[in-house]
């Protein structure tokens, strides 16, 4: 038998109904303090047409966060133009390729990084990557992880081998004159790397010498480089880009990732410092994320120009950074 509702008030409405009532508008409340503390909706999509530069994504030795595959949907997606692969071990433009067969609608790009596993300084790696099918080689860095101020950097000693790319007396060497011919006549990126200030100057300094066209500064700010702003001014002056990532931003003593943490962090106040020293037309804004754990290469490119144009970056220099001069870097028509 059911239990007759007792009435409250003048309005007739039971106590049942009453609790009902009261309990709705505490959901409301709390639901509304809730949706307080969450981010606001980015209704502009900050990505439309970017060319992300520096991107990791999986197959690889290291755990990545995104397969090419995956990197490749999520940028057709937001509509980004284009995106360059890089991996520390071996070639990506052969992969580039193949993604581009599977997603349509999305240029994928990629190059040699010149550590051990591919030899060094290796002229022969570099020709056999340029002549690999589909064009889709657009970049050769120097060495990374095999550099030996990268290896000497993160052991805290002098002399930890790793391979250099300047001699005694500061000149290049002579497998470097010979890669960086390679790379004026077929036109491609000759990027840093993870050399040390001094090989990074003069590195750029002898691809002036050789003809290359299109230099980048590797994560400049980042460590193990660390360049100076004069440093950036030297090579600007010699015809480089300058190359600003995300992951730099997420480095340091605060890291979430431990391995992260002996690396400097450079704040989006120093991005914008060395953006306004050389000038927006000389830099790139990249996220060279992929990394287990870190934000995905999409998510961390988004907050990054959200973060700089918050700090002062116009839409105009934006533009410049993520579309006109990344397209020029991989001979793309500018948009």
């Amino acid at each position: 038998m059911e239990e007759k509702e007792s009435k409250t008030g003048k309005s007739g409405l039971s106590r049942r109904g009453f609790l009902q009532a009261v309990g709705v508008i505490g959901a409301v409340t709390v639901a509304k303090q809730a949706m307080a503390q969450m981010p606001t909706l980015v209704a502009a999509n900050p990505l439309e047409g970017a060319i992300e530069m520096h991107v990791h994504a999986g197959p690889d030795v290291s755990s990545r966060s995104v397969n090419d595959f995956e990197l490749a949907k999520k940028a057709k997606e937001l509509g980004m133009r284009a995106v360059v692969t890089k991996n520390h071990e071996f070639i990506t433009n052969d992969r580039a390729y193949l993604v581009r067969q599977i997603i349509p609608g999305i240029e994928v790009f990629g190059g040699l990084t010149m550590n051990e596993s591919v030899g060094g300084i290796s002229p022969y790696s570099v020709d056999l990557m340029l002549k690999f099918t589909g064009g889709c080689g657009k970049i050769v860095w120097l060495p990374t992880h095999g550099a030996a101020h990268h290896k000497s950097f993160f052991a805290k000693k002098a002399d930890a081998g790793g391979i250099r790319v300047i001699d005694s007396s500061g000149k290049v060497i002579p497998e470097l004159r010979k890669v960086l011919k390679l790379i004026a006549k077929a036109d491609v990126i000759f990027a840093t790397g993870h050399v040390s200030p001094k090989e990074v100057i003069a590195s750029v300094k002898a691809a002036k010498e050789e003809g290359v066209r299109k230099v980048l500064v590797t994560h400049a700010l980042q460590s193990p480089g660390e360049l100076s702003l004069d440093d950036l001014k030297q090579c600007v002056e010699n015809g480089a880009y300058i190359e600003h990532c995300y992951s730099s931003y997420l480095m340091g003593p605060q890291a979430s990732l431990a391995w992260m943490r002996g690396w400097k962090h450079i704040s989006i106040a120093d991005f914008v410092t060395a953006i306004k020293t050389v000038g927006a037309d000389k830099c790139v804004v990249a996220s060279d994320l992929g990394q287990f754990m870190n934000p995905t290469p999409a998510d961390g490119l988004k907050e990054f120009v959200l973060n700089l144009k918050t700090a002062g970056i116009t839409d105009a220099q934006m533009d410049l950074m993520i579309k006109k001069n990344p397209a020029r870097l991989l001979g793309l028509d500018p948009m």
